[in-house]
């Protein structure tokens, strides 16, 4: 993740110690995707599955959560398919907040009745990220179901009255990036104070839609967007949180705008932490488990599983993998990454980007992301 409110202003953050702390990724976040299941069918879902799924039991899942918690994972953020399609999500909800470990959720939000929402405030839950992608219409056709939009703003409404920490996240593709300005709007008029904006990675019906991705300018011209909607922000003396998701190359572009700026010192300060942060910590700071407990470098990597949290233990499989295992190698990634990324002075601060996407670019595992928008001039100087 880049942090565009906190590169362009320097404001603490909920999420400060995650990102920029020496140790910041010494334990992961565990994205898991407790269930195939979901009310709908999204066009970017990089969780698309086909035929049946094993799905770990409510004993299983709790024994997966213990692994968690003896390892000191900081943060469990309940994904899927759709996590309040899985039956048993607040039993499991409530056993990991009982072992200790902050619980947050990912979601379409179309689930959220006022039952639910009760429950989330119950719970005490750290945040809850619900998919907004566009205006009413575009959100409704990115979700591939008519009333979409409205029934997930209804439970950010629903959340926010209950005091629960609520966060937009975005996909950008070509059909919906326009609708940044928009998305911003609906954010200020909410008083939702969270937004990440994901780049597309092309895994699971993401591959369908390659083709929408953003182009080099295009991308630039989000990031533009971006910076000049978190300003707006800024301005109006709103602490909202920005960032942007799975294209590593945005901080040094936040850092070049701030250098052009004649912004030297903010500039500085930005670099410091990119520097700290690391760019991409797939297989690092963050971790995936799918709903058969089948563990992953990342939630969009998940043709190269690494382990199953339902047979070892958690702390087994992440805290010293083999020397030639995929994990070990992810540690030293600057060594290994080819194209452009070997060479580039970025290299520190973008950790070579994002493997899924490079692979499902050149075939490689160390392969160029393509949707790297720095020029050879930006890379070198």
């Amino acid at each position: 993740m880049t942090g565009v409110s906190k590169l362009l202003f320097g404001n603490p953050e909920p999420s400060d110690r995650l990102r920029y702390s020496a140790g910041a990724h010494r334990r992961p976040i565990v994205v898991w995707n407790v269930t195939p299941a979901c009310n709908l069918a999204c066009s970017h879902c990089y969780a698309a599955h086909s035929g049946e799924q094993r799905v770990l039991d409510t004993g299983e899942a709790k024994r997966v959560i213990d692994g968690l918690a003896s390892y000191g994972v900081p943060v469990l953020l309940f994904s899927g398919g759709e996590p309040f399609a899985r039956p048993d999500i607040f039993e499991l909800a409530h056993y990991a907040k009982g072992r200790g470990l902050r619980v947050t959720f990912s979601t379409n939000g179309t689930l959220i009745d006022d039952k639910k929402a009760d429950s989330l405030a119950e719970l005490g839950t750290g945040y809850v990220g619900i998919s907004i992608d566009g205006t009413e219409e575009i959100h409704d056709r990115f979700r591939r179901c008519k009333g979409a939009y409205q029934a997930s703003l209804a439970a950010i409404r629903r959340l926010l009255a209950l005091n629960v920490k609520v966060g937009l996240r975005v996909t950008m593709t070509r059909d919906n990036v326009a609708s940044i300005p928009q998305i911003f709007d609906t954010m200020r008029e909410e008083g939702i104070p969270r937004i990440c904006l994901y780049h597309l990675v092309y895994t699971g019906r993401g591959k369908e839609i390659a083709s929408s991705d953003l182009s080099h300018a295009e991308a630039r011209a989000a990031l533009a967007a971006i910076i000049e909607e978190t300003r707006r922000c800024h301005a109006a003396g709103l602490q909202t949180e920005v960032l942007t998701v799975d294209n590593h190359c945005d901080g040094p572009a936040i850092y070049l705008k701030l250098l052009a700026e004649e912004d030297k010192d903010r500039a500085e300060k930005a670099l410091a932490l990119l520097k700290a942060n690391g760019g991409n910590s797939s297989g690092e700071g963050i971790a995936c488990i799918s709903w058969d407990g089948t563990v992953y470098p990342d939630q969009f990597w998940r043709n190269h599983p690494v382990g199953n949290a339902a047979e070892t233990p958690f702390g087994e499989i992440w805290g010293a993998p083999p020397p030639d295992s995929l994990l070990a190698q992810l540690r030293r990634r600057k060594e290994l990454v080819e194209g452009r990324c070997r060479t580039c002075r970025w290299l520190d601060v973008c950790g070579g980007n994002f493997r899924a996407r490079g692979e499902a670019a050149t075939g490689s595992i160390w392969g160029e992301d393509p949707t790297c928008y720095l020029t050879e001039q930006e890379r070198e100087q």
